[in-house]
Order: C-alpha cells, then sequence, then structure tokens
C-alpha cells in the first residue's frame, strides 16, 4: 500500500467527513439529510455482523465490491426500484469523492452501478408515456426539419447536443436520390455500413471541427455507431429534400430553416421546439420539475426504457446510448452487423 501523504484526509468518520463537504459545497440541509439518513443505514449495515452476510463487521473505506452489493440486496422488496437507485447513487457519490480527496483507495460502487439494473435510468419518476401516446404526439409534427429532429432523437437516444454536432459526414444513408444530393457518410467509421449514424466522442464546445467552431459537447465514453431503420431513414430523407445550403463549411445535418437561415441547430434551438410542441400537448409547464415536462433528455429516456424492455439486453442499449466501458463497448463494436443491428431492427418501435 502506498504511503498516505501528509496532506490526504484520514478522517474517523468518513460519512461525518463527505457530509461536511456537502455543507462546503453548499448543498441544502433537505439533500444533506438525505444522504445522512443513507450512508449512516450502510455503514450500520457494514459493522453488523449478523447482518452484513459476509459475517464480518466491516469500516466503509474497506468495504468491497461485494458488500456493497449485499447491502443493496438488502434494500429489495422492502423499497421501489427507483428509491434503490437514488440510494445507489448516494453511495456511488460518497465513494467516488471519497477516492477523489485520497481518502479511500478505490470506489467498490463503481462496478455496482455499472452492473446495476437500475443506473440505466437517470431519473425513474420521469412521466411515464406509452410508444401509443407518443405515436400521438409527433404526428401533430409536420415540418420536416422539426419531425426529422424528433425521430432522430427518438430513435437512436442521442443527447440534444449530439444531435446538434451530426454533420452530413456522420450520415449514411441508403437512398439514392439523397446521396446524389449530398456527400453523406463520408465518416470512414462508416465504410460498409449503410443506414447508420456516427457519434463522436471527442466532440467539445468551442473546439473548430470540420471547419466550425461548436456550440456543444458529446458526451459519450466512445464513439458509437448507431442503425438507422426504415422509419428514421425516410423521415431524414424528406429533410434533406428541402433542406437550406448551410452556412458552415462542416454541412451540419440540421440546419435553421427561420431566421438563422441556414445556420446549424444549437441545443437550444432544439430544446425550444420541443419545448413548443410539448406544451401544446400540455407536456410542459413552465417551474415544472423533470418528472413533469417532456424535454429532449425526455426523449432519451424514452428510448431507454421502451428499447430495453423490448430486448430485454441491456448492454445493446447502453451501448447505443454510448454510456458502457471500452471492453463492453468493443464487445459490441466487433459485433455490430449482426448483433446490434439484428436487435435494434427486431425491437424499436415505429412512430409513425
Amino acid at each position: 500500500m502506498a504511503a498516505r501523504s501528509p496532506d490526504t484526509p484520514n478522517p474517523d468518520d468518513p460519512v461525518g467527513y463527505f457530509l461536511q463537504d456537502l455543507l462546503y459545497h453548499g448543498k441544502s440541509e433537505r439533500t444533506r439529510n438525505a444522504y445522512k439518513r443513507v450512508l449512516r443505514r450502510f455503514e450500520t449495515f457494514l459493522t453488523d455482523r449478523d447482518e452484513n452476510p459476509s459475517g464480518r463487521s466491516v469500516a466503509p473505506e474497506a468495504a468491497t465490491q461485494r458488500d456493497c452489493m449485499a447491502w443493496i440486496h438488502t434494500l429489495r422488496g422492502d423499497h421501489a426500484e427507483s428509491t434503490i437507485a437514488t440510494y445507489a447513487s448516494y453511495l456511488h457519490r460518497f465513494y467516488g469523492y471519497m477516492t477523489q480527496v485520497g481518502a479511500f483507495e478505490s470506489n467498490p460502487m463503481a462496478l455496482v452501478v455499472e452492473e446495476m439494473h437500475e443506473s440505466i435510468d437517470k431519473d425513474p419518476m420521469r412521466r411515464e408515456i406509452s410508444v401509443m401516446g407518443m405515436q400521438k404526439f409527433v404526428s401533430a409534427v409536420t415540418h420536416p426539419l422539426e419531425r426529422a429532429v424528433f425521430f432522430t432523437l427518438l430513435k437512436t437516444g442521442m443527447r440534444v447536443g449530439e444531435v446538434s454536432n451530426l454533420d452530413l459526414r456522420d450520415v449514411n444513408l441508403a437512398d439514392e436520390d439523397a446521396r446524389a444530393a449530398y456527400s453523406l457518410g463520408e465518416r470512414p467509421q462508416l465504410d460498409g455500413r449503410p443506414d447508420s449514424i456516427f457519434v463522436a466522442s471527442d466532440a467539445v464546445r468551442g473546439q473548430v471541427i470540420n471547419g466550425e467552431e461548436r456550440t456543444a459537447s458529446n458526451k459519450r465514453k466512445r464513439e458509437t455507431i448507431v442503425p438507422v431503420d426504415g422509419e428514421l431513414r425516410r423521415v431524414l430523407v424528406r429533410w434533406l429534400a428541402i433542406r437550406p445550403d448551410a452556412q458552415s463549411p462542416a454541412e451540419p445535418l440540421f440546419v435553421s430553416t427561420s431566421g438563422d437561415w441556414g445556420t446549424r441547430l444549437t441545443p437550444k434551438m432544439i430544446r425550444n421546439i420541443v419545448e413548443r410542441h410539448a406544451r401544446e400537448r400540455g407536456w410542459y409547464r413552465t417551474g415544472g420539475g423533470a418528472e413533469e415536462n417532456v424535454t429532449p433528455h425526455y426523449f432519451r429516456h424514452f428510448f431507454t426504457t421502451h428499447l430495453r424492455d423490448r430486448t430485454g439486453d441491456r448492454g445493446i442499449v447502453k451501448y447505443l446510448r454510448g454510456d458502457v466501458a471500452s471492453d463492453i463497448i468493443d464487445t459490441y463494436t466487433h459485433n455490430w452487423g449482426d448483433r446490434v443491428r439484428e436487435v435494434y431492427e427486431a425491437n424499436i418501435y415505429t412512430l409513425s
């Protein structure tokens, strides 16, 4: 074990140390109390030889992944899945912070949250909309640009910034007319992969990429190739048929058809489009929270929930979201042609 630096914290009460830092970081009393309740309960579990299945008393800094998973298991049956996910996120943040400041050597919750079924839902308390309900919603979206943006968000699970950053070179469509009119899919990663979208992981706000300074960042752990089904292809081709000439040399996929004619759609523009339609549907209220309002991020939640439930394959959904670690994403990348696309096309919902 490496010697501890004199500046490294070595608190007698790690939970108390973490809670004090939450106060210093401006967290509300309500938030601090929620963390305190959960972390002290976990601490009690670790130190109680009768409750801890390992039969030993363990300090938080010595807890293993198995200890953490055993505690999560004790919560099942007494708590809703959303509550368990919240408790797990508290524990993950506690260990992540204590590891970052050097008080603990590692974060045993890292693998736990990666494997937990609940971890894929960032906000399980969101409004629940059925596929039929979403079909009715998008049926009112008739403008080719807006419809293409909605379908891309809903059928790929991309973040709003990732959709904003798409260029024509990132989209490979198997449509002769579209390919005759535009230089599509020129990324080398799309060679031999028709009807696919390449989502980069290295796009950073303020960085010049493909000749244009970007207004959004992509937040993927690794680059991803997302399949395009027949429905999304038709919507994109219809948009490309009326797409104005772009003002940027990067040739953005989505450009404005209003006052900022020909400029790349920014995340703010996309959010405004979604908000306008959501308000008309009664799915957005000023002051409403994430559990009520439908936003571009809600579309990512919708994609995650429905595709996961249909496929039963959490790994593929996480691959498409760009959330998985290197070893897992490599597995799906190597097997992309016959596994990811096959499962996606067999299970992706239709919206029209």
